[in-house]
């Protein structure tokens, strides 16, 4: 197993937007992440992210695939 070090504050955002995406799809399903807040309202109000579940989910998935190409063109 190896493992990944995320020091830098891009990466650390990155991560945080990428498992927010991971609980809302889960949001979606009907599950809950914690009894605190749930990740649709973290989104919306720490990312300025609009519309419904369905919507902001769509949003952000675009968003994390975006950050992953443009991870992979910076990369060669």
């Amino acid at each position: 197993m190896t493992a990944i070090i995320l020091d830098q504050p891009d990466q650390i955002k990155f991560a945080r937007l990428a498992t927010l995406k991971a609980a809302l799809k889960l949001e979606c399903l009907g599950m809950k992440m914690s009894r605190g807040t749930s990740a649709y309202a973290m989104l919306k109000r720490d990312y300025g992210y609009k519309g419904n579940k369905a919507k902001v989910l769509a949003q952000v998935t675009d968003d994390v695939e975006l950050a992953i190409m443009r991870k992979n063109v910076n990369a060669t």
